[in-house]
């Protein structure tokens, strides 16, 4: 079980180390290749989520005619190609297209990371699995901007995508070496129009399906619009672009924790009392915190506090709404990841991305974007629940 969850997470990982290591690099890439302004190098992230995205429609199918491992492993030695084209990026029209084109093979991680372990497990045993996953995942985000900085310290913004390859090389092994393939015999399915488009309708049509794909979608798009422009809010609102890697690490740590939490709650408590609670909290603290930014007392420790706080209840919120989408989805896991992948990865960017160029040199677009997507996923929860929230179901 340790290796199991360690290298679910480390797949997952790929997917963070490929978009926040980058963080430290994007004033570099912008000078470098001749970005046209500030807000434009967010387009580094951009491009790759939206890759990311648009992936998840091709890697399902693919995961549930093929099984998870041969398309995984398929999937894992085209990202390592295309960080390799970023790092020879001769312009910065060339590194985004390159960055596409990364986001859509490393979607392959995502799709089939969810369906192994729905392979495996149900219900709230799912859920614990995904929290404890997240857990080693968030580490990730931790470490990568100061993984980036380090690159730095020793070479320029190419020899983090090179970076990147290696870790991806790595991960391939050891999953070659070790992760059988977990897909049931009567589950693999051809790959044709109509069973695609049968599979798309039924996760479409499933109410919970649906519900929670689409919370998760507007609590996701809010994470986007954080990190395309927490780089320029520490740089620009408080002057401490020297701190970022502290400040990103500490958000993402409490994410991890919230994680922690869930994974030894969730299986007493329930998916759904958690996620609804979490969701709630991180309400009240994007209203409390775009109150201290709109009223122009907004400091550092504010903004630190308020947001670990706020990151916190997106993880614990996400972590089950994920689980809860697939909650029926067991005999077309592989389709079923992949188009609420599609849905949540492909609109959050574009939301997230609308968030970041918001960015006017105060915290308040960020703070606006939190606390408006936590309203609408409370909002599209209670219909999917019929107003029934917080039960145990």
């Amino acid at each position: 079980m340790p290796e199991f969850v360690g290298l679910i997470a480390a797949l997952m990982a790929l997917t963070a180390l490929g978009i926040d290591s980058m963080l430290p690099a994007l004033p570099a890439m912008g000078v470098s290749l001749g970005a046209p302004d500030a807000n434009a190098r967010q387009f580094v992230i951009t491009a790759f989520v939206l890759g990311f995205g648009a992936g998840q429609l091709v890697h399902g199918p693919l995961s549930d005619r093929f099984g998870r491992r041969r398309s995984l492993l398929v999937a894992m030695l085209v990202y390592i190609v295309a960080n390799a084209l970023c790092a020879l990026s001769i312009s910065f029209t060339l590194l985004l297209v390159a960055r596409v084109l990364g986001g859509f093979a490393i979607a392959a991680a995502r799709v089939n990371a969810v369906a192994i372990v729905r392979d495996c497990f149900e219900g709230r045993a799912m859920a614990r699995i995904m929290s404890i996953t997240f857990i080693v995942f968030m580490i990730v985000p931790v470490l990568a901007p100061g993984f980036g900085a380090g690159v730095l310290l020793f070479g320029n913004w190419r020899d983090i995508f090179w970076a990147v390859a290696l870790a991806t090389a790595l991960v391939f092994i050891w999953f070659a070496m070790r992760m059988p393939e977990t897909m049931h015999a009567e589950d693999r399915h051809p790959i044709s129009v109509a069973r695609i488009a049968s599979g798309w309708r039924m996760a479409l049509s499933d109410r919970w399906s649906l519900g929670y794909t689409i919370a998760a979608t507007a609590l996701l798009s809010a994470l986007y619009g954080y990190i395309n422009s927490i780089q320029q809010v520490m740089a620009e609102v408080f002057g401490r672009a020297n701190l970022l890697i502290l400040i990103f690490a500490t958000t993402a740590g409490t994410m991890a924790v919230a994680n922690l939490a869930n994974a030894s709650l969730v299986m007493r408590v329930g998916t759904r009392r958690l996620g609804h609670g979490a969701v709630v909290v991180l309400i009240a603290s994007a209203a409390l915190h775009l109150l201290i930014a709109t009223t122009g007392h907004e400091t550092l420790l504010t903004f630190a506090v308020l947001q670990a706080v706020t990151m916190a209840c997106f993880g614990l919120a996400s972590s089950n709404f994920s689980a809860m989408a697939m909650e029926n989805m067991g005999h077309i896991a592989g389709t079923a990841s992949s188009v609420q992948g599609f849905i949540s990865i492909t609109a959050a960017a574009a939301l997230g991305a609308l968030i970041g160029q918001a960015f006017d040199g105060s915290t308040v677009p960020l703070t606006a974007g939190f606390l408006g997507a936590g309203i609408v996923a409370l909002t599209v929860v209670a219909i999917t629940e019929r107003g029934r929230l917080f039960t145990t179901r």
